[in-house]
Protein backbone atom coordinates (compact mmCIF):
# COMPACT_ATOMS: atom_id res chain seq x y z
CA UNK A 1 0.00 0.00 0.00
CA UNK A 2 2.56 2.62 0.90
CA UNK A 3 4.50 2.21 -2.22
CA UNK A 4 1.45 2.37 -4.13
CA UNK A 5 0.85 5.67 -2.22
CA UNK A 6 3.63 7.42 -2.60
CA UNK A 7 5.27 6.28 -5.82
CA UNK A 8 2.73 4.61 -8.10
CA UNK A 9 2.27 6.80 -11.65
CA UNK A 10 -0.22 9.41 -10.94
CA UNK A 11 -2.53 11.42 -13.00
CA UNK A 12 -0.23 13.94 -13.12
CA UNK A 13 2.23 11.62 -15.36
CA UNK A 14 4.68 10.66 -12.77
CA UNK A 15 5.96 7.74 -13.25
CA UNK A 16 6.51 4.50 -10.71
CA UNK A 17 10.06 5.76 -10.28
CA UNK A 18 9.26 9.80 -9.71
CA UNK A 19 10.21 10.65 -13.13
CA UNK A 20 7.94 11.84 -15.64
CA UNK A 21 6.42 12.01 -19.08
CA UNK A 22 8.47 14.27 -20.61
CA UNK A 23 11.92 13.25 -19.16
CA UNK A 24 14.45 12.19 -21.89
CA UNK A 25 15.62 8.52 -22.01
CA UNK A 26 19.02 9.07 -21.11
CA UNK A 27 21.97 6.90 -22.26
CA UNK A 28 23.73 4.42 -19.70
CA UNK A 29 27.34 6.55 -20.77
CA UNK A 30 25.42 9.59 -19.20
CA UNK A 31 23.54 7.49 -16.08
CA UNK A 32 27.25 5.59 -15.34
CA UNK A 33 29.00 9.46 -15.33
CA UNK A 34 26.05 10.63 -12.95
CA UNK A 35 26.87 8.00 -10.35
CA UNK A 36 29.90 8.81 -9.69
CA UNK A 37 32.30 11.46 -7.61
CA UNK A 38 29.97 12.79 -5.28
CA UNK A 39 30.81 13.73 -1.76
CA UNK A 40 28.46 13.07 0.79
CA UNK A 41 27.18 15.57 3.71
CA UNK A 42 25.82 15.79 6.93
CA UNK A 43 22.80 17.96 8.16
CA UNK A 44 24.26 19.62 11.37
CA UNK A 45 20.48 18.93 13.36
CA UNK A 46 20.00 18.94 16.56
CA UNK A 47 16.70 19.19 18.70
CA UNK A 48 14.26 22.03 17.78
CA UNK A 49 13.83 24.54 21.13
CA UNK A 50 10.15 23.43 21.06
CA UNK A 51 10.42 19.82 20.73
CA UNK A 52 8.64 19.46 24.62
CA UNK A 53 5.95 21.12 23.35
CA UNK A 54 5.40 18.66 20.58
CA UNK A 55 5.54 15.77 23.53
CA UNK A 56 3.11 17.15 25.74
CA UNK A 57 0.46 17.44 23.15
CA UNK A 58 1.13 13.62 22.03
CA UNK A 59 1.37 12.28 26.01
CA UNK A 60 -2.57 14.73 25.84
CA UNK A 61 -3.26 12.87 23.25
CA UNK A 62 -2.43 9.25 24.98
CA UNK A 63 -4.04 10.28 27.68
CA UNK A 64 -7.59 10.32 25.96
CA UNK A 65 -7.26 7.06 24.23
CA UNK A 66 -5.76 4.92 26.13
CA UNK A 67 -5.06 1.01 24.58
CA UNK A 68 -5.88 2.32 21.21
CA UNK A 69 -3.45 2.77 18.02
CA UNK A 70 -3.57 6.39 17.04
CA UNK A 71 -2.73 6.78 13.01
CA UNK A 72 -2.37 11.04 12.31
CA UNK A 73 -1.45 11.20 8.79
CA UNK A 74 -0.22 14.77 7.12
CA UNK A 75 -1.20 14.43 3.52
CA UNK A 76 0.47 13.81 0.41
CA UNK A 77 1.02 16.68 -2.25
CA UNK A 78 -1.89 17.92 -4.59
CA UNK A 79 -2.01 18.20 -8.24
CA UNK A 80 -2.44 21.85 -9.20
CA UNK A 81 -1.77 20.57 -13.48
CA UNK A 82 -0.75 18.16 -15.28
CA UNK A 83 2.91 17.58 -13.41
CA UNK A 84 2.95 20.35 -11.33
CA UNK A 85 1.51 20.31 -7.66
CA UNK A 86 0.51 22.76 -5.14
CA UNK A 87 2.95 23.86 -2.68
CA UNK A 88 2.45 21.17 0.01
CA UNK A 89 1.61 22.36 3.46
CA UNK A 90 1.74 19.85 5.91
CA UNK A 91 -1.96 18.66 7.84
CA UNK A 92 -2.08 21.11 10.70
CA UNK A 93 -2.92 18.35 13.42
CA UNK A 94 -0.20 16.11 12.00
CA UNK A 95 1.66 19.23 12.34
CA UNK A 96 0.50 19.95 15.69
CA UNK A 97 1.64 16.72 16.98
CA UNK A 98 5.31 16.39 15.12
CA UNK A 99 6.74 19.75 13.77
CA UNK A 100 7.58 17.87 11.18
CA UNK A 101 6.24 19.64 7.56
CA UNK A 102 7.25 16.94 5.02
CA UNK A 103 4.90 15.34 2.70
CA UNK A 104 3.45 11.95 3.01
CA UNK A 105 5.17 10.99 6.51
CA UNK A 106 2.56 9.40 9.21
CA UNK A 107 2.79 8.99 13.11
CA UNK A 108 1.94 6.16 15.03
CA UNK A 109 0.72 5.71 18.26
CA UNK A 110 0.77 2.21 19.79
CA UNK A 111 -0.13 1.35 23.27
CA UNK A 112 2.60 0.20 25.32
CA UNK A 113 0.97 -0.60 28.51
CA UNK A 114 1.31 2.90 30.12
CA UNK A 115 0.49 5.06 27.37
CA UNK A 116 1.79 5.43 23.78
CA UNK A 117 5.33 4.66 21.51
CA UNK A 118 4.98 7.14 18.98
CA UNK A 119 6.93 6.48 15.44
CA UNK A 120 7.23 8.65 12.48
CA UNK A 121 7.06 7.26 9.32
CA UNK A 122 8.62 8.97 6.78
CA UNK A 123 10.28 9.39 3.39
CA UNK A 124 14.27 9.52 4.28
CA UNK A 125 16.99 10.06 2.39
CA UNK A 126 17.83 7.66 -0.27
CA UNK A 127 21.65 7.35 -1.02
CA UNK A 128 23.40 7.72 -4.30
CA UNK A 129 23.46 3.75 -4.94
CA UNK A 130 20.31 4.74 -7.11
CA UNK A 131 19.63 7.50 -9.49
CA UNK A 132 16.67 8.47 -7.23
CA UNK A 133 18.95 11.58 -6.48
CA UNK A 134 19.14 13.40 -9.93
CA UNK A 135 16.27 11.25 -11.67
CA UNK A 136 13.41 11.71 -9.56
CA UNK A 137 11.05 14.31 -8.36
CA UNK A 138 11.69 13.13 -4.70
CA UNK A 139 15.35 13.53 -5.55
CA UNK A 140 18.34 15.92 -4.02
CA UNK A 141 18.98 16.86 -7.12
CA UNK A 142 14.91 18.63 -7.57
CA UNK A 143 14.26 18.68 -4.19
CA UNK A 144 16.55 19.29 -1.84
CA UNK A 145 18.62 17.49 1.02
CA UNK A 146 16.18 15.09 2.39
CA UNK A 147 16.78 14.03 6.32
CA UNK A 148 18.10 10.47 7.18
CA UNK A 149 15.98 8.77 9.94
CA UNK A 150 18.50 9.46 11.81
CA UNK A 151 18.45 13.16 11.45
CA UNK A 152 14.65 13.60 11.50
CA UNK A 153 14.69 11.53 14.90
CA UNK A 154 17.24 14.04 16.57
CA UNK A 155 15.44 17.32 15.17
CA UNK A 156 12.13 16.12 16.50
CA UNK A 157 12.59 13.92 19.29
CA UNK A 158 10.65 11.34 17.94
CA UNK A 159 11.59 7.19 17.16
CA UNK A 160 11.41 7.24 13.21
CA UNK A 161 11.10 4.38 10.44
CA UNK A 162 11.18 4.62 6.68
CA UNK A 163 7.66 5.01 4.81
CA UNK A 164 8.06 1.32 3.28
CA UNK A 165 7.15 -0.02 6.65
CA UNK A 166 4.05 1.41 7.07
CA UNK A 167 2.40 -1.19 5.03
CA UNK A 168 3.22 -3.72 7.25
CA UNK A 169 2.91 -1.44 10.74
CA UNK A 170 -0.91 -0.90 9.43
CA UNK A 171 -1.81 -4.37 8.16
CA UNK A 172 -2.86 -6.06 11.24
CA UNK A 173 -4.43 -3.03 13.07
CA UNK A 174 -8.09 -4.45 14.62
CA UNK A 175 -10.27 -1.94 13.69
CA UNK A 176 -11.95 -1.08 16.73
CA UNK A 177 -9.02 -0.69 19.02
CA UNK A 178 -7.53 1.98 15.73
CA UNK A 179 -8.74 5.54 15.17
CA UNK A 180 -7.41 6.76 12.11
CA UNK A 181 -7.30 10.62 11.55
CA UNK A 182 -8.92 10.81 8.04
CA UNK A 183 -9.22 12.24 4.70
CA UNK A 184 -5.67 13.20 4.29
CA UNK A 185 -3.63 10.17 2.95
CA UNK A 186 -6.28 7.89 0.79
CA UNK A 187 -3.20 5.19 1.11
CA UNK A 188 -3.90 5.19 4.91
CA UNK A 189 -7.81 5.37 4.69
CA UNK A 190 -7.88 2.31 2.58
CA UNK A 191 -5.03 0.60 4.91
CA UNK A 192 -6.89 0.44 7.97
CA UNK A 193 -10.87 -0.68 7.21
CA UNK A 194 -12.95 1.41 9.35
CA UNK A 195 -14.88 0.30 12.54
CA UNK A 196 -18.50 -0.83 11.59
CA UNK A 197 -21.03 1.76 12.24
CA UNK A 198 -22.79 4.87 11.27
CA UNK A 199 -20.91 7.65 10.08
CA UNK A 200 -21.08 10.95 11.66
CA UNK A 201 -20.19 13.83 9.57
CA UNK A 202 -18.86 11.58 6.90
CA UNK A 203 -16.36 9.73 9.19
CA UNK A 204 -16.94 6.58 11.11
CA UNK A 205 -17.78 7.88 14.51
CA UNK A 206 -14.78 6.39 16.29
CA UNK A 207 -12.11 8.43 13.74
CA UNK A 208 -14.27 11.67 14.66
CA UNK A 209 -14.27 11.36 17.86
CA UNK A 210 -10.29 11.14 17.50
CA UNK A 211 -10.04 14.41 15.25
CA UNK A 212 -12.38 16.15 17.76
CA UNK A 213 -10.14 15.50 20.44
CA UNK A 214 -7.09 16.98 19.05
CA UNK A 215 -9.32 19.93 17.99
CA UNK A 216 -10.21 20.32 21.57
CA UNK A 217 -6.55 20.13 22.50
CA UNK A 218 -5.95 23.06 20.04
CA UNK A 219 -8.24 25.44 21.83
CA UNK A 220 -6.06 26.58 24.53
CA UNK A 221 -2.64 27.74 23.72
CA UNK A 222 0.57 27.44 25.45
CA UNK A 223 2.94 30.37 25.93
CA UNK A 224 5.09 28.72 22.26
CA UNK A 225 2.02 28.53 20.66
CA UNK A 226 1.08 32.28 21.52
CA UNK A 227 4.30 33.52 20.91
CA UNK A 228 3.96 31.87 17.39
CA UNK A 229 0.53 33.67 16.79
CA UNK A 230 2.22 37.19 18.04
CA UNK A 231 4.99 36.38 16.01
CA UNK A 232 2.61 35.97 12.84
CA UNK A 233 0.47 38.99 13.65
CA UNK A 234 3.34 41.36 13.90
CA UNK A 235 4.18 40.60 10.76
CA UNK A 236 0.79 41.29 9.63
CA UNK A 237 1.38 44.56 10.82
CA UNK A 238 4.02 44.98 8.55
CA UNK A 239 1.97 43.70 5.66
CA UNK A 240 -0.68 46.65 6.24
CA UNK A 241 1.93 48.98 7.01
CA UNK A 242 3.62 48.02 3.43
CA UNK A 243 0.11 48.14 1.66
CA UNK A 244 -0.55 51.77 2.94
CA UNK A 245 2.63 52.86 1.96
CA UNK A 246 1.92 52.26 -1.84
CA UNK A 247 -1.91 53.04 -1.78
CA UNK A 248 -2.28 56.10 -3.53
CA UNK A 249 -5.23 58.81 -2.32
CA UNK A 250 -5.84 60.14 -5.28
CA UNK A 251 -5.40 57.57 -8.34
CA UNK A 252 -6.86 54.40 -8.52
CA UNK A 253 -4.29 51.12 -8.00
CA UNK A 254 -5.32 47.45 -8.83
CA UNK A 255 -6.52 45.24 -5.73
CA UNK A 256 -4.10 42.60 -6.82
CA UNK A 257 -1.12 44.64 -6.80
CA UNK A 258 -2.01 45.21 -3.44
CA UNK A 259 -2.67 41.81 -2.51
CA UNK A 260 1.16 41.00 -3.56
CA UNK A 261 2.62 43.80 -1.66
CA UNK A 262 1.28 41.90 1.62
CA UNK A 263 1.89 38.57 0.09
CA UNK A 264 5.98 39.55 -0.54
CA UNK A 265 5.75 40.28 3.64
CA UNK A 266 4.14 37.32 4.24
CA UNK A 267 6.50 35.27 2.32
CA UNK A 268 9.60 37.03 3.82
CA UNK A 269 8.70 36.81 7.26
CA UNK A 270 7.23 33.70 7.47
CA UNK A 271 5.81 30.61 5.13
CA UNK A 272 2.72 32.10 3.06
CA UNK A 273 -0.41 33.48 3.66
CA UNK A 274 -2.57 32.06 6.10
CA UNK A 275 -5.46 32.03 3.64
CA UNK A 276 -6.86 34.01 0.33
CA UNK A 277 -6.07 37.64 0.74
CA UNK A 278 -9.44 39.91 0.64
CA UNK A 279 -8.53 43.34 -0.69
CA UNK A 280 -11.98 44.39 -2.01
CA UNK A 281 -12.23 48.05 -3.14
CA UNK A 282 -15.79 49.65 -3.14
CA UNK A 283 -18.97 47.21 -3.52
CA UNK A 284 -16.18 44.17 -3.70
CA UNK A 285 -16.24 44.71 0.43
CA UNK A 286 -19.80 43.69 0.47
CA UNK A 287 -18.17 40.25 -0.77
CA UNK A 288 -17.57 38.19 2.37
CA UNK A 289 -14.77 35.97 0.69
CA UNK A 290 -13.66 38.65 -2.34
CA UNK A 291 -10.80 36.93 -3.65
CA UNK A 292 -10.71 37.81 -7.38
CA UNK A 293 -8.94 40.84 -6.27
CA UNK A 294 -9.04 42.28 -9.94
CA UNK A 295 -10.78 45.29 -9.19
CA UNK A 296 -9.60 49.41 -8.56
CA UNK A 297 -9.22 51.51 -5.92
CA UNK A 298 -10.90 54.34 -6.32
CA UNK A 299 -10.60 57.90 -4.21
CA UNK A 300 -13.61 58.28 -2.02
CA UNK A 301 -14.47 55.13 -1.69
CA UNK A 302 -13.47 52.72 1.47
CA UNK A 303 -10.88 49.79 0.72
CA UNK A 304 -11.61 46.35 3.02
CA UNK A 305 -8.09 43.96 3.50
CA UNK A 306 -8.58 40.75 5.05
CA UNK A 307 -5.27 39.78 5.24
CA UNK A 308 -3.02 37.34 7.49
CA UNK A 309 0.59 35.86 7.50
CA UNK A 310 1.13 32.62 8.49
CA UNK A 311 4.52 32.20 9.92
CA UNK A 312 7.18 29.74 9.82
CA UNK A 313 5.53 27.24 12.19
CA UNK A 314 2.25 27.43 10.81
CA UNK A 315 0.27 29.60 12.49
CA UNK A 316 -1.41 32.29 11.15
CA UNK A 317 -2.95 35.65 11.93
CA UNK A 318 -5.95 37.04 10.72
CA UNK A 319 -7.01 40.45 10.07
CA UNK A 320 -9.38 42.84 8.88
CA UNK A 321 -8.96 46.75 8.49
CA UNK A 322 -11.00 49.36 6.68
CA UNK A 323 -9.84 52.32 5.04
CA UNK A 324 -10.45 55.50 3.04
CA UNK A 325 -8.96 55.39 -0.46
CA UNK A 326 -8.46 59.25 -0.12
CA UNK A 327 -7.39 59.76 3.73
CA UNK A 328 -10.48 60.25 5.06
CA UNK A 329 -13.85 58.93 6.15
CA UNK A 330 -16.95 60.70 4.75
CA UNK A 331 -19.58 61.45 7.22
CA UNK A 332 -22.03 58.17 6.26
CA UNK A 333 -18.41 55.76 6.11
CA UNK A 334 -17.49 57.08 9.27
CA UNK A 335 -21.13 56.83 10.79
CA UNK A 336 -21.46 53.06 9.56
CA UNK A 337 -17.43 52.02 10.39
CA UNK A 338 -18.60 53.73 14.27
CA UNK A 339 -21.40 51.10 14.42
CA UNK A 340 -18.99 48.60 13.79
CA UNK A 341 -15.75 49.77 16.21
CA UNK A 342 -18.39 50.22 19.10
CA UNK A 343 -19.88 46.56 18.30
CA UNK A 344 -16.08 44.98 18.28
CA UNK A 345 -15.32 46.34 21.54
CA UNK A 346 -17.95 45.66 23.35
CA UNK A 347 -17.78 41.93 21.89
CA UNK A 348 -14.14 42.30 23.32
CA UNK A 349 -14.97 43.83 26.70
CA UNK A 350 -17.08 41.12 27.82
CA UNK A 351 -14.28 38.42 26.58
CA UNK A 352 -13.02 36.39 29.94
CA UNK A 353 -13.04 32.80 31.29
CA UNK A 354 -16.77 31.63 31.79
CA UNK A 355 -18.24 33.51 28.89
CA UNK A 356 -20.38 31.50 26.63
CA UNK A 357 -19.59 31.83 23.08
CA UNK A 358 -22.50 32.52 22.06
CA UNK A 359 -23.31 35.58 24.57
CA UNK A 360 -20.02 37.04 22.81
CA UNK A 361 -21.73 36.67 19.62
CA UNK A 362 -24.77 38.41 20.75
CA UNK A 363 -23.12 40.89 22.40
CA UNK A 364 -21.28 42.06 19.00
CA UNK A 365 -25.03 41.86 17.49
CA UNK A 366 -27.18 43.73 19.23
CA UNK A 367 -24.74 47.07 18.96
CA UNK A 368 -24.96 46.33 15.02
CA UNK A 369 -28.96 46.21 15.36
CA UNK A 370 -28.98 49.44 17.37
CA UNK A 371 -27.17 50.84 14.60
CA UNK A 372 -28.98 49.42 12.14
CA UNK A 373 -31.97 50.48 13.85
CA UNK A 374 -30.00 54.51 14.23
CA UNK A 375 -29.69 54.34 10.22
CA UNK A 376 -33.26 53.46 10.04
CA UNK A 377 -33.00 50.55 8.16
CA UNK A 378 -34.67 47.76 10.75
CA UNK A 379 -38.29 47.02 10.01
CA UNK A 380 -38.93 45.88 13.68
CA UNK A 381 -38.02 47.03 16.89
CA UNK A 382 -33.96 45.88 18.18
CA UNK A 383 -35.40 43.33 20.57
CA UNK A 384 -37.63 41.34 17.63
CA UNK A 385 -34.57 41.93 15.26
CA UNK A 386 -32.41 39.83 17.85
CA UNK A 387 -35.43 37.28 18.87
CA UNK A 388 -34.35 34.24 17.56
CA UNK A 389 -37.35 33.56 15.01
CA UNK A 390 -36.71 36.75 13.34
CA UNK A 391 -32.95 37.88 13.29
CA UNK A 392 -34.08 39.98 10.60
CA UNK A 393 -30.82 42.25 10.95
CA UNK A 394 -28.96 39.51 9.68
CA UNK A 395 -29.63 40.80 5.98
CA UNK A 396 -26.67 43.24 6.52
CA UNK A 397 -24.39 41.46 9.34
CA UNK A 398 -24.35 37.86 7.58
CA UNK A 399 -21.56 36.32 9.30
CA UNK A 400 -20.77 35.79 13.55
CA UNK A 401 -18.78 37.60 15.41
CA UNK A 402 -15.71 35.50 15.32
CA UNK A 403 -14.16 32.08 15.18
CA UNK A 404 -11.24 30.14 17.10
CA UNK A 405 -7.58 30.74 15.55
CA UNK A 406 -4.07 28.75 15.96
CA UNK A 407 -2.26 27.16 13.56
CA UNK A 408 -5.53 27.30 10.77
CA UNK A 409 -6.81 30.04 10.20
CA UNK A 410 -10.33 28.64 11.27
CA UNK A 411 -8.78 26.44 14.34
CA UNK A 412 -10.49 23.50 15.75
CA UNK A 413 -13.03 23.41 13.62
CA UNK A 414 -13.58 19.38 14.56
CA UNK A 415 -14.46 20.00 18.03
CA UNK A 416 -17.95 19.26 19.56
CA UNK A 417 -20.29 22.07 19.29
CA UNK A 418 -20.66 21.48 23.39
CA UNK A 419 -17.10 22.61 23.33
CA UNK A 420 -16.69 25.37 20.70
CA UNK A 421 -20.11 26.96 19.15
CA UNK A 422 -21.86 26.19 22.44
CA UNK A 423 -18.98 26.23 24.91
CA UNK A 424 -17.83 28.76 27.14
CA UNK A 425 -14.08 30.61 26.59
CA UNK A 426 -11.18 29.40 28.41
CA UNK A 427 -7.95 31.25 29.45
CA UNK A 428 -5.24 30.41 26.74
CA UNK A 429 -8.04 30.59 24.04
CA UNK A 430 -7.42 32.47 20.64
CA UNK A 431 -10.05 34.13 18.76
CA UNK A 432 -11.10 37.25 16.18
CA UNK A 433 -13.61 39.12 16.51
CA UNK A 434 -14.62 40.86 13.70
CA UNK A 435 -18.32 42.30 13.44
CA UNK A 436 -19.74 43.85 9.81
CA UNK A 437 -21.67 45.50 7.88
CA UNK A 438 -22.42 45.10 4.41
CA UNK A 439 -25.33 47.21 1.85
CA UNK A 440 -25.21 45.34 -1.16
CA UNK A 441 -25.21 47.17 -4.46
CA UNK A 442 -28.61 45.65 -5.17
CA UNK A 443 -29.94 46.08 -2.09
CA UNK A 444 -33.04 48.21 -2.60
CA UNK A 445 -34.62 48.25 1.37
CA UNK A 446 -31.51 50.55 1.78
CA UNK A 447 -30.50 54.22 0.89
CA UNK A 448 -28.57 54.70 -2.61
CA UNK A 449 -25.80 56.27 -0.38
CA UNK A 450 -25.06 53.12 1.51
CA UNK A 451 -25.07 50.90 -1.19
CA UNK A 452 -21.83 49.21 -1.77
CA UNK A 453 -20.19 50.17 1.55
CA UNK A 454 -19.18 47.34 3.53
CA UNK A 455 -17.02 47.44 6.85
CA UNK A 456 -15.73 44.68 9.07
CA UNK A 457 -13.14 45.26 11.66
CA UNK A 458 -11.28 42.28 12.58
CA UNK A 459 -8.33 41.35 15.62
CA UNK A 460 -6.63 38.74 17.32
CA UNK A 461 -7.67 38.39 20.76
CA UNK A 462 -6.08 36.14 23.86
CA UNK A 463 -8.22 35.19 26.66
CA UNK A 464 -6.50 35.73 29.85
CA UNK A 465 -7.29 34.82 33.41
CA UNK A 466 -9.11 38.39 33.85
CA UNK A 467 -10.33 39.38 30.26
CA UNK A 468 -8.85 40.14 26.85
CA UNK A 469 -5.53 41.04 25.18
CA UNK A 470 -5.91 42.39 21.56
CA UNK A 471 -2.49 40.56 19.99
CA UNK A 472 -3.02 42.72 16.66
CA UNK A 473 -3.15 46.01 18.71
CA UNK A 474 -0.67 47.42 16.26
CA UNK A 475 -3.10 48.57 14.01
CA UNK A 476 -5.29 51.00 14.99
CA UNK A 477 -8.60 50.59 14.89
CA UNK A 478 -10.98 54.06 15.78
CA UNK A 479 -11.36 56.11 12.85
CA UNK A 480 -9.90 59.04 13.68
CA UNK A 481 -6.46 56.55 14.05
CA UNK A 482 -6.85 54.86 11.23
CA UNK A 483 -6.58 58.60 8.73
CA UNK A 484 -3.82 59.22 11.24
CA UNK A 485 -1.99 56.41 10.68
CA UNK A 486 -2.52 56.11 7.11
CA UNK A 487 -1.36 59.54 6.75
CA UNK A 488 1.90 58.57 8.38
CA UNK A 489 1.96 55.49 5.94
CA UNK A 490 2.09 57.29 3.26
CA UNK A 491 4.46 59.93 4.27
CA UNK A 492 6.87 56.92 4.86
CA UNK A 493 6.64 56.04 1.42
CA UNK A 494 7.58 52.19 0.04
CA UNK A 495 9.56 50.32 1.82
CA UNK A 496 11.19 46.55 0.95
CA UNK A 497 11.02 43.68 3.64
CA UNK A 498 14.15 43.66 5.55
Amino acid sequence: MAEERTDATKVDGTKADGTESHDPDFPEAFLSFMRQGWRDTELPVGPRPEVPNYAKRRAALSAAFPGETLVIPTGTEKVRANDTAYPFRPGSDFAYLTGDHDPDSVLVLRPNGSGHDATLYMRPRSSRETDEFFRSRHGELWVGRRHTLGEKSAELGLPTADLTELDAALADLAPGRTRVLRGFDAGVDAAVRPYDGPRVEGQPPRDRELAAAISELKLVKDEWEIAQLQDAIDATVRGFEDVARVLPADRGISERLLEGVFGLRARHDGNDVGYGSIVGAGEHATILHWVHNHGTTRPGQLLLMDMGVENRHLYTADVTRVVPVNGRFSPLQRQVYDIVYASQQAGIDVIKPGVKFRDVHLTCMRVLAEGLADLGLLPVSVDEAMDEKSTVYRRWTLHGFGHMLGIDVHDCSNARKEKYRDGTLGEGYVLTVEPGLYFQPEDELVPEELRGIGVRIEDDVLVTATGAVNLSAGLPRAADEVETWLAAQREAGPRLPG
